[in-house]
């Protein structure tokens, strides 16, 4: 890719941001409406803004979701959003229009993958570096980054490991947490992003020592801690005189005695949050119930029936306990708030005496608990993650066992007895949060990783096409060559009299798994014309033209963190695989077939090379064959690579495989045909909204797909979706 300095000088670096799920916009964030758009968001948010007025960043971009949904504010369907001259926020779509939980967006990543390259294209211009935020946005920024070629960094926020085990020792079961949460699918993306990534970025070293650890790929020499930051125009103790606000008088409207101090919950209603647990402790202690009243904000709601289900779950608990005990006058739970009523909330639990818990089950940071220390509330807060250094800093309260409801009301109750000991307590917190915890020295010590990272790719890189014959395309037919180009003489010589009579504006290739002389082979043995391009080997080698012209940007680009020798030492202690012969191996591909009469699983390999820190594609098909490649290469990762090459948007592909080494090229946004006599691995794709299933077989079923995407028709420029056809 050819480099243009054409928005930046030398030392400036364009970083872009990723946090795919939640709503993200500038201003007044809706933190707390949903488990999705929580602290998260709004840390993404205040560090692209405070990043982007540092003089060596260039650009920043936030890339999210794009939702057009009746239930959200219009703003979130706009593809863009300035935050200032240097910072926006870019929506780019991922699945179906309206909003949906994080959970539900997997099948929807590739998708937006592939749109973010199409944007990207539009550009002209790639980042320097590309940073994920939560496991989704690692996905798909492992992905980009991989096929762009630059450096990569990665935050998880809230991990799933971790999540998992706390979940688990609050009584779920794994089937409930699979089913609920996908926590599989999340605990993959995060080990792939840890794996991909240049460096880490966790907000404190307990986090690294304790969460961190807990995964295979993590590499404490590319772990980073920087604590976040607090913005202390907005947070800080009360002025002597104030004066009354909504916020406040939602909150009085519930109290018998407002005048008591304070025990105030600021969080989502997530059932990780765990504020159940702090109504019962509030409850069950009779000298704080006496001495104070409990202040629950939860996020916004109108009714609690529409809130998504944990939002539900915990809501309906926390009315149970609240009318078992009998708390009425006690407890105020207000029905909205705004992102700017937060101060005032903080503001007046500080002149009531009052004292801010956070019991949540996990806690990676706890960006709440400096929001109140910098408003001058002690604070009580679960000893898992970010709050024990924050405390350890801080000084500032008291850390509690989450599970502990006596002990947490206890806590609670020695905080706010003690007066003297209270306004130490705040005093210490205010002087901790100002020395440690600034914005300014987050992005500072942020920029010095962004530099290192990108000390030999920097450039604001320019997505260039090659020049000849292949430019006359306007889109491009890519099959695999065995069980799916050929097999079935008639419909092949149908197919081939198609691709010639499409002239120029057709680009054809194949994509297979076999290595580039037994690929021609195949082809003259069948009569094929020579491609304008062959991917062999699943992807590990791209050829152009009658001349075989190999792409050797794509030979170095996917050579990285490859080690075919440790790779076919350690598969050595696996007794169902036998090495193919010398004509399935190749420069980036190590292939195997699995023993007769033995069982093989891919994720026991998985886990053995994240154990050893081995980067490898593995790519099983037919329940037979395994193919080790080098992580940035697949048949669909090279599709992709052309189709930037090549300037020809993913939704002018049209893709045709039959078994699992083909999934990848199928799946995101190009045009996606399985032919009728594919295997069983692919079933799973029927719901898959670009993916045909053809009922003809071979090449029949590649023709089949021609006909339904009306791929070859003059007018065509974009292609309707797929509805396969069930028989």
């Amino acid at each position: 890719m050819a480099v243009v300095s054409d928005f930046k000088t030398a030392k400036q670096r364009y970083v872009m941001l990723i946090s795919v799920h939640g709503l993200i916009r500038g201003k007044n964030l809706e933190l707390g409406r949903d488990a999705d758009t929580g602290g998260q968001t709004k840390y993404v948010v205040e560090v692209a803004k405070v990043l982007a007025e540092h003089p060596d960043i260039a650009q920043v971009d936030v890339v999210t979701r794009r939702v057009s949904d009746r239930k959200v504010a219009g703003e979130y369907s706009r593809p863009l959003e300035v935050l200032s001259p240097k910072a926006r926020i870019v929506r780019i779509n991922c699945g179906p229009d309206k909003y949906l939980p994080k959970e539900h967006l997997w099948p929807h990543l590739d998708g937006m993958v592939d749109h973010l390259l199409d944007w990207l294209r539009s550009e002209g211009k790639v980042p320097d570096l590309i940073h994920g935020h939560y496991a989704d946005a690692g996905y798909v920024a492992a992905r980009i980054s991989g096929l762009l070629g630059v450096p990569m960094a990665f935050t998880g926020h809230s991990l799933g490991r971790t999540k998992k085990q706390s979940l688990l020792a609050g009584g779920a079961t794994e089937e409930q947490l699979e089913r609920r949460y996908r926590l599989g699918r999340r605990i993959d993306a995060e080990e792939s992003a840890l794996d991909s990534a240049t460096f880490v970025v966790a907000s404190t070293q307990q986090e690294v020592d304790e969460q961190y650890q807990l995964y295979d790929q993590c590499d404490s020499n590319r772990m980073r801690v920087i604590p976040p930051g607090v913005d202390l125009k907005r947070f800080a103790p009360p002025a002597r005189t104030s004066t009354s606000s909504k916020a406040e008088s939602d909150i009085r409207r519930f109290l018998s005695a407002p005048e008591k101090p304070m025990v105030l919950a600021l969080s989502r209603p997530d059932p990780k949050k765990n504020i159940p647990r702090l109504v019962e402790a509030f409850a069950t202690n009779k000298a704080l119930r006496q001495m104070a009243n409990l202040v629950i904000i939860a996020g916004n709601r109108d009714k609690i029936a529409d809130l998504d289900r944990g939002a539900r779950e915990t809501w309906w608990k926390l009315l149970e306990l609240i009318d078992e005990h009998d708390l009425y006058g006690s407890v105020a739970y207000p029905k909205h708030h705004r992102a700017d009523d937060v101060p005032i909330i903080f503001q007046l639990a500080a002149r009531h005496r009052g004292v801010f818990v956070n019991a949540a089950l996990t806690e990676p940071f706890g960006l709440t608990i400096l929001e109140a220390a910098a408003s001058g509330i002690p604070v009580v807060a679960t000893n898992d993650g970010g709050p024990r250094e924050i405390l350890s800093r801080c000084k500032n309260g008291i850390l509690v066992d989450p599970l502990d409801v006596p002990g947490l009301g206890e806590a609670i109750l020695t905080t706010l007895k003690d007066a003297n000991q209270w306004r130490r307590l705040q005093k210490s917190g205010v002087r901790g949060v100002e020395k440690n915890y600034s914005w300014r020295a987050h992005v500072d010590t942020y920029v010095k990783y962004v530099h290192d990272a990108t000390r030999t790719t920097s450039s604001a890189r320019k997505l260039v096409q090659p020049r000849g014959r292949l430019l006359t395309a306007d889109r491009m037919l890519i099959t695999d060559i065995d069980n799916t180009l050929i097999g079935k003489k008639e419909p092949l010589r149908k197919l081939i009299d198609q691709i010639r009579r499409a002239g120029s504006k057709l680009a054809f290739g194949v994509a297979t798994g076999r290595r580039l002389d037994l690929a021609l082979q195949a082809l003259e043995e069948n009569r094929v014309d020579p491609p304008d391009f062959l991917i062999t080997s699943v992807g590990t080698s791209i050829h152009y033209g009658t001349g075989l012209v190999e792409d050797r940007g794509w030979q170095y680009h996917i050579g990285y963190r490859w080690h075919p020798e440790r790779l076919r030492k350690i598969t050595e202690s696996f007794e169902a695989l036998m090495w193919q012969e010398n004509e399935g191996q190749d420069t980036h591909k190590i292939s195997f077939i699995v023993r007769e009469g033995h069982t093989f699983d891919p994720a026991d390999l998985h886990a053995v090379l994240r154990r050893a820190r081995l980067q490898a594609q593995v790519i099983f098909s037919h329940g037979t064959y395994l193919d080790l490649l080098p992580v940035r290469a697949s048949k669909g990762l090279a599709i992709r690579y052309l189709a930037i090459r090549l300037g020809i948007p993913l939704d002018m592909v049209l893709t045709a495989g039959d078994s699992g080494n083909d999934e990848d090229m199928l799946r995101g946004n190009t045009l996606g045909v399985v032919v009728g006599n594919h295997d069983p691995d692919l079933h799973h794709l029927r719901e898959e909204p670009r993916i045909y299933f053809a009922q003809g077989t071979h090449a029949r079923g590649i023709l089949e797909g021609i006909e339904h995407y009306r791929f070859l028709d003059e007018s065509a420029s974009r292609i309707p979706l797929a509805s396969s056809a069930m028989g």
